[in-house]
């Protein structure tokens, strides 16, 4: 973090008052049940497809309101989920469906749009994906949309932020990408005039960023903290010199700053995950600044620890480095969100 941003207590050092005590990042006992259920089914069926996980777990409905067929929760209870995919690095569209659609969708209001669309996305049979102002050079003229938006999470179902409006298209083109990080599917869609469905008000487009912001925040956490348990673990079961690795003290300290990262990210994250709406700018630019950088540091240094093993193909060290250096500039790099901050602050 940058050092002129810091976490005190329940106040930032900007001067902006969060609704929740960072220092109090407890789960509730639903929270911690969630956890453990998306844990174990993550464990012992690591290849399942997407429509399985999310049809028996039912967490993909989690944000949708009980009259479409979700749960009625909140982004605390998603984060919880977005932070086990993260540390299981799993592929699935979890954060485009359910963190950026989901809440796009109710936050446009359109009962139509939320009616047509947000079952499908409760009992995990469409995937959906939201394309943000800013993201996308797209043009909204006579109810059809033009434009091009590279570097888009795919999903099955487009919507997209346009003319002051949300609205739903079916893009005429997709290429998939080849990525650095090839667990997060990106494509390019081009939309050449075609026709595009309102879905609802698009006024709620920054609060959707954040709320993304949030999401990939509680994702970074759970992929540093896996990090830092395999490097804990090598470091304990790796002998040189006739003793564990992890006894000498350069080690030692790499493990502990490791540690402070990683319960510093949590602490970050599920402060945004818990803000309420006014707060939440603030809570996301911190977050979004904080765990993109822990996690970054951490995975660099679960590669360290590990030597030569660190940078082989069958390790998974390499697939966390690379998904952090992608998640770094999903929603902008670190520098960005202190630029948010420090506008916010009118510095």
């Amino acid at each position: 973090m940058h050092k002129n941003i810091q976490i005190t207590q329940n106040k930032l050092a900007l001067g902006y008052h969060l609704s929740v005590d960072p220092a109090d990042m407890s789960l509730t006992e639903e929270q911690a049940a969630l956890r453990d259920a998306v844990r174990s089914f993550l464990a012992e069926r690591p290849d399942a497809p997407w429509g399985r996980f999310a049809a028996e777990l039912g967490v993909a409905g989690l944000a949708v309101p009980e009259e479409y067929g979700g749960a009625g929760c909140g982004m605390a209870e998603v984060a919880v989920v977005c932070e086990e995919l993260g540390r299981a690095l799993t592929p699935y569209p979890y954060l485009p469906t359910v963190v950026l659609a989901a809440e796009a969708l109710k936050a446009g209001g359109d009962p139509a749009a939320m009616a047509r669309l947000l079952p499908g996305i409760a009992d995990g049979s469409r995937t959906a994906t939201v394309l943000l102002p800013g993201d996308a050079d797209l043009t909204l003229t006579g109810g059809r949309l033009t434009g091009t938006a590279r570097h888009a999470l795919d999903a099955e179902v487009v919507l997209a932020f346009a003319g002051g409006e949300l609205v739903e298209a079916v893009p005429s083109s997709r290429t998939p990408h080849t990525t650095l990080d090839p667990t997060r599917p990106l494509a390019t869609l081009t939309f050449d005039a075609v026709p595009a469905r309102p879905a609802g008000d698009g006024a709620a487009a920054a609060r959707v960023r954040d709320l993304g912001i949030t999401g990939l925040a509680a994702e970074q956490t759970g992929g540093a903290a896996r990090c830092l348990e395999t490097a804990t673990a090598h470091a304990a079961g790796r002998h040189q010199f006739g003793r564990p690795i992890g006894s000498f003290q350069a080690v030692k300290h790499k493990l502990a700053d490791m540690l402070l990262l990683v319960e510093s990210a949590r602490s970050a994250a599920l402060a945004a995950a818990r803000a309420l709406p006014g707060d939440l700018p603030v809570a996301a630019a911190v977050a979004g600044s904080y765990c993109t950088e822990a996690y970054l540091a951490v995975a660099g240094e679960n590669i360290q620890i590990h030597g030569g093993t660190g940078i082989t193909w069958e390790h998974s060290a390499h697939r966390y480095f690379k998904r952090a250096t992608a998640d770094a500039q999903l929603f902008g790099p670190p520098h960005a969100h202190r630029a948010r901050l420090a506008s916010a602050a009118g510095l």
